[in-house]
């Protein structure tokens, strides 16, 4: 199975404070909804196919294809740049997800990938949700609610190395903060003389970016070493310090978890997305008011 930051496998969630929160309870009751086994699967195959449709129906009108790539993997494509190596790469996704046996860890290219994918896959699914939830239902990812792409995104991915460079979303603040960071010390070191390149290779030092995602944003094509997945046995506890309940140490509260401090991070983000749309929808229903009278 894929490893994320967070085992995808988990069911049931929950948080020690949620009996004492509604709008946490409320995350948490979203979150145990959610089958992340089955969204990733849907993400992969789904891009797989429609990917695989688009090389037969297009075959021989290569702009309109690296157009295609462009639009439905706008992080990824640049270094992938063949269809056949992101289809090769889809493959080897969907093989080592279907694995019960080991993890596989992934590296900045098929990070970029796998977001791209859900990324599209979610917009797909939640206009079904919108439009046809009786259909939605067959794919059994989350019991007719919309997916918050955004919220995923922070919860099961270990950063957004791979996104510098390009805009990430306000929801996604800790990686946005991480982003902006990283981009200001190249930033300082390009203004100082030197290339991209070589920005890159002091500021990745600092901030502990691998040599894999240095590759992907000097957009080098992706090389044998970095077309692997890397496994571990599933009996290996990979996600054990996650669950560890801190002492009350300092920045942490007692008995709290690292994965308490995700979710509850994950749920006021999400209770300010809710609050911003609400405080949006007052406001035009009050223009609305007052165009009418």
């Amino acid at each position: 199975m894929l490893a994320f930051a967070k085992d995808i496998s988990m069911k049931e969630p929950n948080h020690p404070e949620e009996g004492k929160n509604s709008e946490l309870k409320e995350y948490m009751d979203y979150q145990r909804a959610l089958d992340h086994e089955r969204l990733i699967y849907h993400a992969l195959d789904y891009s797989k196919t429609e990917l695989q449709n688009s090389i037969t129906k297009l075959q021989g009108r290569q702009e309109k294809l690296e157009d295609y790539l462009k639009n439905n993997f706008p992080i990824s494509y640049k270094p992938l740049k063949s269809p056949d190596t992101i289809i090769f790469m889809l493959r080897k996704l969907i093989n080592g997800h279907n694995s019960s046996n080991n993890w596989y860890k992934m590296n900045a290219y098929y990070h970029a990938l796998v977001y791209d994918c859900i990324k599209i896959f979610t917009a797909f699914y939640n206009t079904i949700i919108q439009k046809n939830p009786e259909k939605a239902e067959e794919f059994k990812i989350s019991k007719e609610l919309e997916i918050d792409f955004d919220d995923w995104t922070h919860l099961f991915f270990p950063d957004l190395d791979f996104h510098l460079g390009k805009n990430v979303e306000g929801s996604q603040y800790p990686f946005a903060k991480r982003n902006k960071a990283i981009e200001e010390n190249i930033t300082k070191e390009v203004d100082a003389g030197k290339s991209f390149e070589e920005a890159l290779q002091v500021v990745k030092e600092k901030h502990d970016i691998d040599d894999a995602c240095t590759d992907f944003l000097q957009n080098k094509e992706i090389s044998k070493g970095n077309m692997e997945l890397f496994y571990t046995s599933a009996e290996n506890p990979i996600y054990a310090y996650l669950t560890e309940r801190e002492d009350g140490s300092w920045g942490a509260v007692e008995g709290e978890s690292l994965l308490d401090q995700a979710y509850y991070l994950g749920s006021t983000l999400k209770v300010w997305v809710w609050r911003k749309k609400e405080d949006a929808e007052s406001t035009m229903e009050g223009m609305s008011s007052v165009l009418k009278k």
